[in-house]
């Protein structure tokens, strides 16, 4: 990567203000001038139940004409993952596999949907190895024979890791590890690749220098489609607690946050994930971001650090 972008998704929703308080307004400015960012190709969307939290025939009608999209369900599968410990695609329980299953063919209806009615177009899906704790690689297997068959309408399925279960502290997600998405990634004929997150990573190994080792692991079965930028931190801060999936800033971006996502780790990073199609940047506003303005200064601000560490 250099000054240049590989092309580059931003996740809207972690970043919007108008999600947790709809003001269909101030997301209507946001969304185009996120797109209008040097580098930026497209969105990454949350699927949460439907196309939109609020008014998916609002989201069709102004998603930016031409804008790539990777939807995710995963603040759905959290959701459902709280309400029934069953529930997931790699769930050994049938009742909790199958209810996951049903949900992800409404996700493929409403990929469908985005295709037909708006001027975007959906080019990832994200899987997550749910439920938690207690996932079994066999049962993700079926799952992803299954799922791959569907209409897609041409996106890319990505299996995007979480941090994993473990016993030597507590998690976040607690999904599959990494060798057993991979195993049964590899054990399918389908075409459906890995993407990794740095900040979930971070969160699973509780240690940024191993990081960059998942990552080469992943880039080493030829499946790794992306990578997102997104930090955390080893200490309670300005975003939340140690070691959250709070999406926290590039540490140049913001020095306050904390974030163990330095120029550093962020070359190591790129480095290792040997020149993936396409990168995320997934992080949260600054404390105090209220406009569109606000939202885009911060993400300019990130992405600026991402070049610079790009070039160094």
């Amino acid at each position: 990567m250099t000054e240049s972008l590989t092309p580059l998704l931003v996740s809207s929703y972690a970043v919007s203000p108008a999600h947790s308080t709809w003001d269909p307004d101030l997301e209507g400015e946001l969304l185009p001038a996120l797109c209008a960012l040097p580098g930026v190709t497209g969105l990454e969307v949350p699927w949460m139940g439907r196309l939109h939290p609020h008014d998916p025939a609002w989201f069709l009608s102004h998603v930016p004409a031409g804008a790539e999209l990777a939807v995710t369900p995963l603040p759905w599968v959290m959701k459902q993952c709280g309400a029934d410990a069953r529930y997931g695609i790699a769930s050994p329980d049938d009742d909790g596999r199958r209810a996951a299953l049903a949900d992800l063919r409404a996700v493929a209806e409403d990929v469908r949907r985005i295709g037909a009615g708006s001027d975007a177009s959906v080019k990832l899906v994200a899987l997550h190895t749910s439920p938690q704790s207690h996932a079994d690689g066999a049962r993700l297997a079926e799952s992803l024979d299954e799922i791959a068959q569907w209409d897609w309408t041409g996106a890319q399925l990505i299996v995007e890791h979480c941090d994993a279960a473990t016993t030597s502290h507590p998690w976040e997600k607690g999904f599959l590890s990494l060798d057993e998405e991979i195993g049964a990634i590899l054990s399918v004929d389908t075409p459906i690749e890995l993407w990794l997150n740095w900040g979930r990573s971070a969160i699973e190994t509780r240690d940024a220098d191993a990081v960059t080792s998942q990552i080469a692991l992943a880039a080493e079965t030829g499946r790794l489609a992306g990578l997102t930028f997104s930090g955390t931190a080893a200490v309670d801060g300005p975003y939340g607690p140690a070691w959250a999936d709070g999406h926290l800033p590039l540490a140049d971006a913001d020095p306050a946050s904390g974030s163990l996502l330095d120029a550093t780790h962020v070359a190591a990073a790129l480095a290792a994930a040997r020149g993936v199609e396409r990168l995320g940047l997934k992080v949260s506003r600054r404390p105090g971001d209220t406009t569109a303005r606000d939202v885009i200064r911060t993400i300019d601000r990130n992405l600026a650090s991402l070049r610079a560490a790009a070039r160094a």
